[in-house]
């Protein structure tokens, strides 16, 4: 130790406080927060899905990555939802967050891929009681159903899903219009910048953004607006 050191003293080293712990909501409180997020028949399904293992829970604002979160932190777990989807959207995410909570807890923290075959069993299994007419529409239901035999990473994934979804949404479906509706040659508004779509392909579009010219893939589930006439 220098002659300085010895002058000074030994510095004050800071201790770490622990974390906080976050205090979770009661079941009452759980059951009021997600009531008018789903539908009414799924209520008493979710509530007890909290239960089981309690997390804390938020719904949060529109993010563009995803449509919700599973997250453990600090010895914590924490489940988010964006409040924008109407409420079979919500359910679907819902249940497919509580999924990766199921397979966090079986495997004890294990590393294990975010959506492979153990959170896709467990996805299925959740969702096996609320396939009911009881709770989906008729015509969400069947598309649904077929997802649910090979779950992808993302609903969104889905272009027979979500279109079925976005019936639902505030909207009417006669206010809705599609990329894969647009003829080649259009031109459209998406995400405020201007395309013209220039070539379809199997789940995608490749589009010609106006402003910058440069080409981009865009889903062919993607809602629009036509500015334009064909150009040919």
């Amino acid at each position: 130790m220098s002659f300085f050191q010895k002058l000074l003293g030994k510095p004050e080293v800071k201790k770490k406080s622990p974390p906080s712990k976050k205090k979770l909501l009661t079941t009452n409180a759980f059951r009021e927060a997600i009531a008018l997020k789903v539908p009414q028949e799924s209520l008493e399904y979710c509530t007890s899905l909290w239960e089981e293992h309690p997390f804390s829970f938020a719904i949060t604002k529109s993010r563009s990555t995803c449509l919700g979160n599973y997250k453990f932190q600090n010895g914590h777990h924490t489940i988010t939802v964006n409040h924008d989807l109407n409420p079979y959207n919500f359910l679907i995410t819902y249940i497919h967050e509580v999924a990766h909570q199921k397979v966090f807890i079986a495997y004890k923290g294990k590393k294990v891929p975010p959506h492979g075959l153990e959170w896709k069993q467990n996805f299925q299994k959740l969702m096996i009681p609320m396939l009911t007419e009881a709770v989906f529409p008729r015509d969400i239901l069947i598309p649904l159903a077929n997802h649910m035999r090979r779950p992808p990473a993302s609903s969104t994934r889905d272009q027979s899903l979500m279109k079925a979804l976005k019936v639902y949404d505030n909207r009417s479906i006669n206010d809705l219009t599609f990329l894969e509706e647009l003829a080649i040659g259009q031109s459209f508004l998406f995400k405020k910048r201007k395309f013209l779509k220039l070539e379809k392909r199997r789940t995608r579009a490749l589009c010609l953004e106006l402003e910058t010219q440069k080409k981009y893939t865009v889903p062919l589930i993607a809602e629009v607006t036509l500015i334009g006439e064909i150009v040919r």
